[in-house]
This record gives structure tokens, C-alpha cells and sequence, in this order.
């Protein structure tokens, strides 16, 4: 994936509104779009699927998973397809590209900025995937209860890592991803060598050694609703969390929750269809609604992930209900994006499986 700091300072030419161009009479009655829950669920309901109903008359049915693409590939592989739209990870909607489970996408198709500038260059670089189009930046950091810590307060990767000087216990997602990058951070691994050592087998020995000396101390998480909720129930003293999550218990529930950006680890949502859908115009239709430069800037109102659209940016304004101002919250600030690090996805789409199975064997001894 190329810079994306290049990408996100750009200047953002022309700021106009502009609106997706009527859409053509469709068919369907309804679309089922497939997303995380939560908050992140509810600023696409706002921000996407009231405004398309409204102007199209489809009801937009929303259910919630877990992530990956086994569900998807059960429905292409019977015929008997239930979704028609998902958002997902683009290490899976990559995979799901490469098998077939996908609608590719010409992203000559999508509306265009408000100053006419081509799909394909205002959105990021590495936002655009053959079957996948990406909404927003978000990043995976961790949380701390202010509660927990009345002196000295958690402030990197390491510490995350350090239960000596910081005890009480951990939660993290049950996943290799983020957690192998992060062992390797704390244990001293730059950010720019991160994959080149993940991709050697001594650089895994190396993070799962670094895990093994937290691993009694941690809880596991799923599903995205649950580290504030493990923080909040006074579970854990820290837990790595999407940090839309983290700024909706922050911000709206008043949780004295510290959010550490150090080693935060970004990536992009994308949506895509599932190929197979009855659907289709429909579902064509609503992608290229939900991804245009106001609706993305409109999602950023309603919780603290950055829009993939260069022309998104500058009307990124305030929370829509609580006020705040939301480009502080948003994790490509510069202060933010310092010691970040972005996913390889091609090292994931190309690791994934290998790295679950040692993940899991990790997991059961």
C-alpha cells in the first residue's frame, strides 16, 4: 500500500457539495447490508441507509457478523444468497475477490469529486480493490480506565505489555492480526521492519514469545462492542479496541477511558457485493450512494473513523449529536498517524490461514 500520509495532508481541492446523480429506476424492495454493529452500524444507518431509502424508497435491512468471508462463500457456493451487501477487512474482500465470491468493480462507475476529479483519484491510495470499495480509516489502538491508574498512566505498546509496572488484566481480540504486530513493537521491532520480520518464522517465534508473557493475563474479544463493555464492568484495566468504539464510550457515555495512540494500527473498511445477488442494480446503487464524497463526510459525524474520499476531508465538521469537534478524534491527524502503522494487507491476504492455525494452537495450550 503506497503512503498514506501522502494522501491524507493533500490539499482538498474544492469543497462545492455535490450529489450522485439520479439513479435509475430499480427493481428491489429491500437490501440486506451486512456490517460490525454498534456504533459503527448506527453512523452507516445515519449516514447511508436513511438518505438512500429516502430517495430511493429500498429499505435497507442491516444484520451484523463477525468478519470474515465463510458465511459469504456458503451462500455463493449453495445459491441460496442472503446478503447483497458487506462491509469487510481487504485482506477478506480480497480473498473473496480471488474466489470468486464477488462482484468486481469498475471504478469508473463511481460518482466523481465535487470538482469532477475521477473516483480513482480522490480516493486514497489502496482504497480502491478490484471487488471492494473502502468508507473510512480506522484504526485498532487501546484503552485504558483512568480508574485503574491513579499514578503513572499507560502511555505505549510496551506498557501495554508491562504488568509489573502496569497490573490488572489485558483483553485483545481473539486474532493474530494487530496482536503479532504489536508484540513485535514492544519488543522493540521498528515499524518500518515489522512484516520483514513477521515474514520470516523466527520473527513469529519472536511475537508469539513476546504474547506468551501476557497471555494469563488476557481476556479475549470478538465482537467490537465488547472491550468498552469489558472496561466498563471493570474486567480489564486495559483492552485494545476500533477506536470508534473507544470515542463512543468516551464521548457520548462519559467512560473514563484514556485512549493510547501510540502503535495505533489503521486500515480501511471496504464494501462489497456478493456475486450472485438478484439484487444487483440495487446494490450497485447504494455502494456508489454510501461511498460519494458527502455521505462519507457525513459518517464522520457520527463516530471518529476518517472518510476515505481526499474530498471528504475538509467537510469533516462535528459530532451530530454530542458537538465535539470531530478531526482530533479522527486517527489520521498527525499527531495520531506519528507512530502508527498501516496493515500489509498482501501480507495478510497472503499469512492469514498459516498465522490463524498457529494462532489457535497458541491459543489451546
Amino acid at each position: 500500500m503506497k503512503s498514506f500520509r501522502k494522501s491524507v495532508y493533500m490539499a482538498v481541492a474544492g469543497t462545492a457539495l455535490g450529489m450522485v446523480a439520479a439513479a435509475p429506476v430499480l427493481s428491489a424492495e429491500s437490501l440486506t447490508v451486512v456490517s460490525w454493529g454498534g456504533a459503527y452500524t448506527r453512523s452507516q444507518v445515519k449516514a447511508y441507509h436513511e438518505p438512500f431509502t429516502k430517495k430511493t424508497g429500498i429499505k435497507i435491512n442491516s444484520e451484523d457478523y463477525n468478519g470474515g468471508i465463510a458465511q459469504v462463500k456458503a451462500q455463493v457456493e449453495s445459491g441460496n444468497i442472503k446478503w447483497d451487501i458487506i462491509d469487510l477487512e481487504p485482506g477478506d474482500a480480497q480473498r473473496g475477490c480471488d474466489e470468486g465470491l464477488l462482484v468486481e468493480i469498475d471504478p469508473k462507475t463511481l460518482p466523481p469529486a465535487p470538482d469532477g476529479t475521477p473516483a480513482a483519484e480522490d480516493f486514497l491510495d489502496g482504497a480502491l480493490l478490484p471487488c471492494a470499495v473502502s468508507s473510512i480509516v480506522w484504526s485498532t489502538v487501546y484503552a485504558y480506565d483512568d480508574t485503574k491508574f491513579p499514578g503513572a498512566k499507560p502511555s505505549t505498546i510496551a506498557d501495554f505489555f508491562d504488568t509489573k509496572k502496569f497490573p490488572g488484566k489485558r483483553s485483545l481480540r481473539k486474532s493474530p492480526l494487530v496482536n503479532l504486530e504489536w508484540a513485535l513493537m514492544a519488543d522493540g521491532v521498528p515499524n518500518d521492519e515489522i512484516y520483514e520480520v513477521l515474514g520470516t518464522e523466527s520473527g513469529v517465534d519472536r511475537a508469539f514469545k513476546k504474547l506468551d508473557t501476557i497471555k494469563d493475563s488476557v481476556v479475549w474479544w470478538e465482537a467490537g462492542a465488547q472491550p468498552p463493555q469489558l472496561l466498563a464492568d471493570g474486567e480489564v484495566a486495559m483492552a485494545s479496541a476500533y477506536n470508534g468504539r473507544l470515542f463512543s464510550a468516551i464521548v457520548k457515555e462519559k467512560k473514563p477511558f484514556v485512549i493510547v495512540w501510540d502503535g495505533q494500527i489503521w486500515s480501511v473498511d471496504v464494501y462489497s457485493i456478493v456475486k450472485g445477488t438478484p439484487n444487483l442494480k440495487a446494490a450497485m446503487e447504494f455502494l456508489k450512494f454510501s461511498t460519494d464524497t458527502q455521505r462519507l463526510a457525513d459518517q464522520a459525524r457520527w463516530i471518529s473513523y476518517g472518510p476515505a474520499r481526499k474530498s471528504s476531508i475538509a467537510l469533516v465538521t462535528t459530532h451530530a449529536e454530542t458537538g465535539d469537534e470531530m478531526m482530533p478524534h479522527m486517527p489520521t491527524t498527525a499527531e495520531h498517524m506519528q507512530t502508527a502503522l498501516a496493515t500489509n494487507n498482501d501480507f495478510w491476504t497472503d499469512n492469514q490461514d498459516e498465522l490463524n492455525e498457529r494462532f489457535t494452537t497458541w491459543l489451546a495450550k
